[in-house]
């Protein structure tokens, strides 16, 4: 009885412990919130605050996952044979800067459920998304340099690769989104189309990029050696 009791408990995963798994459908979850915030036709349809409301839910997905992509992310730093002595690794770096991005996305989705001047919606809406932006487009960059540390820059054999270039452009198409959506001194947007254009697509490269790195998609073969992948959330993890 007592052999079979900690049997059980030694393959539990408790809710709070984090993992890849967690992770990927912490960032579809929160993609899928974002694409239909901005999907063609139905953003109309939902008007500016039921698609803010959206977008308010999906930042709180992509925070969490990307609390948990920085857990997931390793040692901060290793030695190095050359001063100063230590470097700080791409992988870490990728996944605190994705994690800092997301928690301006959330300032900036929180702030617009209550903005009602220009001042306010330029200050605390659109400066924090385009910080947001900037912190994930970096991620994206440093995501790439990650994975050609343990595997070969150019490697469209593997879904890894694929993940990490899908989400590339995904924080590109973020990237551009936040362009289009600039405060204007009248209140209105540079350009709406492109701004929520923008976040669909990026939106939805998160979700593939995600998805086809899904431990799930692994188990049959997990009697082989472990493989190193780079991520959607940008980290590099067994």
């Amino acid at each position: 009885m007592t052999t079979a009791v900690t049997s059980t408990d030694r393959h539990r995963k408790p809710l709070l412990i984090p993992t890849v798994t967690k992770q990927c459908w912490g960032f579809m979850i929160g993609s899928a919130f974002f694409a239909l915030a901005s999907a063609p036709g139905l953003s109309e349809a939902l008007g500016s605050s039921g698609a803010n409301l959206l977008c308010f839910i999906g930042a709180w997905f992509f925070t969490a996952a990307g609390l948990i992509q920085l857990f997931l992310s390793g040692a901060i730093s290793v030695p190095v044979s050359y001063a100063p002595g230590r470097m700080v690794r791409a992988e870490w770096l990728a996944a605190a800067t994705q994690s800092f991005g997301t928690i301006l996305f959330n300032v900036s989705t929180t702030s617009a459920l209550y903005a009602r001047s220009v001042s306010t919606e330029e200050r605390w809406v659109w400066n924090p998304d385009a910080g947001g932006s900037v912190a994930f487009l970096v991620s994206g960059v440093l995501v790439l340099v990650a994975y050609s540390h343990v595997a070969k820059g150019w490697d469209p054999g593997k879904r890894s690769w694929w993940s990490g270039v899908i989400n590339f452009i995904g924080c590109v198409a973020f990237g551009i989104s936040a362009v289009g959506a600039f405060i204007l001194p009248s209140g209105d947007v540079v350009n709406g189309s492109i701004a929520n254009g923008g976040t669909f697509i990026g939106a939805i490269c998160f979700l593939l990029a995600s998805l086809i790195v899904l431990p799930a998609w692994d188990r049959p073969n997990r009697g082989g050696a472990p493989a190193r992948i780079a991520d959607a959330a940008g980290t590099v993890a067994s």
